[in-house]
């Protein structure tokens, strides 16, 4: 049997399905790091939040181990290269949280541009102030998003509602979707109103935002912060607010965090925090963006589906019909999308709306399917790197491993595969240069 050893606490339905599963689960949360480097060798896998590193000591250790889990989205508390040769796999669920720190983000904005906080305070103390607490509105604003993987594409995804221009940074390339178009930094920072940073920690990341970067940008600017606290000098943007060239922050995160983000690293506050801390137009929340009721359960369970797949790989049918299943969707550049949906819903009938046309059709089983045409703005980045005017997008089961079985075929992989309420998507290309979307449906979503 199997051994997994769990150092922090999660959702109970990690540890009941991974016994339904077979495996045997152990809880060890006090121990120190000595202890269970003592004992790691006995286990198979290791379930972490935050509480201590995983180095290469430790990982000298565990001599058995198959697999460590973090119940989060970063891995940066694991010596991820080391882990890697030495043959561990590194599981992460970014997938679980990123619908809570999109929300957060947003709700940060709309709290900041509007003085919520301050607002709040006022009226509780009998104040009654509304010229000074008047507020700013998000249509027409420009939101630069640095780092463009699952936190950041949440984030996009929810400002679809608002009429705002969404531009994405990003050390990947190709990311840019629907949502968000992906430009250079030096673009970005010309642009911006608002800034939010959906960047994991990285020695490139480490203190990125200082003093040379916050002058770099055009015009005064909002700042959001639910990645990782030292990406930001907090003496540095305390000072860029005190100038105006920051006109508020929204901050998850903290500079002075430990590392298992449970507290303060010193008691004494530094001067820079206090500052924070007393300015009305800063949202301070103790790295909760990511910590719903909600996310808790979708971390938990996609930590077991994960370690359910790393011992038990869905087989993928070598027929090439089982690999796609329908059409998925049709998309073509348009100088006036809005002109052209238009145009089709007078002469042909279809029933438009903001993003084209779904069609519905049953499989063979009987259940709602649907194929989406929508036509992109002729600038979009979407398709790229297609130079083409047009982008398939093709019904396909198991996605997750597909893609690994296509790379394995020479097949040119783009990204990483994304996962949204609506499935799952994954981009090739193929001997011509034709982008294609890959989708794992859940039509239910649409009904």
């Amino acid at each position: 049997m199997k051994r997994i050893l769990h150092i922090d606490g999660n959702h109970p339905l990690l540890k009941n399905q991974l016994e339904a599963a077979g495996f045997r689960n152990e809880d060890d949360f006090t121990s120190t790091k000595q202890e269970i480097e003592a004992k790691i060798a006995d286990y198979d896998g290791i379930v972490i939040r935050s509480r201590f590193k995983v180095d290469k000591t430790f990982i000298d250790k565990a001599v058995n181990l198959k697999f460590i889990a973090r119940v989060g989205a970063g891995l940066e508390s694991i010596d991820c290269d080391y882990a890697s040769a030495k043959g561990i796999a590194l599981i992460a669920a970014p997938e679980g949280n990123r619908n809570a720190v999109g929300e957060h983000a947003l709700g940060m904005i709309l709290s900041l541009f509007n003085n919520l906080n301050r607002a709040n305070a006022e009226v509780k103390s009998g104040k009654w102030n509304r010229e000074s607490n008047r507020g700013h509105e998000l249509d027409g604003k420009t939101v630069g998003i640095i780092g463009y993987g699952n936190m950041g594409k949440a984030f996009a995804k929810k400002l679809r509602g608002f009429d705002v221009t969404v531009l994405c940074y990003d050390i990947v390339p190709n990311v840019g979707d629907a949502n968000a178009k992906q430009v250079a930094l030096h673009e970005l920072q010309e642009q911006s109103d608002v800034l939010s940073l959906h960047i994991p920690w990285t020695p490139e990341t480490d203190k990125m935002v200082n003093e040379h970067f916050i002058n770099a940008f055009a015009k005064p600017f909002w700042l959001i912060n639910t990645a990782r606290g030292k990406s930001v000098v907090t003496s540095d943007l305390a000072k860029a607010l005190q100038e105006k060239k920051v006109l508020g922050a929204g901050l998850d995160v903290l500079e002075y965090e430990k590392l298992s983000f449970e507290s303060f690293a010193d008691a004494e506050v530094p001067e820079a925090l206090q500052y924070l801390m007393d300015a009305d137009n800063v949202i301070l929340s103790p790295h909760i963006a990511g910590w719903t009721f909600e996310s808790h359960a979708k971390l938990a369970q996609t930590i077991v589906d994960k370690i359910l797949l790393l011992y038990n790989p869905v087989e993928i049918v070598e027929e090439r019909q089982e690999r796609v299943t329908g059409i998925g969707g049709f998309f073509l550049k348009a100088k006036n999308p809005n002109e052209l949906k238009e145009w089709y819903r007078n002469h042909l009938g279809l029933n438009t709306d903001d993003y084209g046309c779904t069609f519905w059709w049953k499989d063979k089983n009987g259940a709602d399917c649907s194929t989406q045409w929508s036509p992109f703005k002729d600038d979009t980045t979407y398709f790229e790197p297609s130079k083409k005017e047009f982008m398939q997008n093709f019904r396909v089961q198991h996605l997750e491993q597909l893609l690994v079985h296509l790379e394995a075929e020479g097949v040119t992989v783009l990204g990483e595969m994304q996962s949204f309420e609506y499935g799952k998507f994954g981009w090739i290309m193929d001997c011509e240069q034709n982008k294609i979307e890959l989708w794992e449906p859940i039509d239910h979503v649409f009904l």
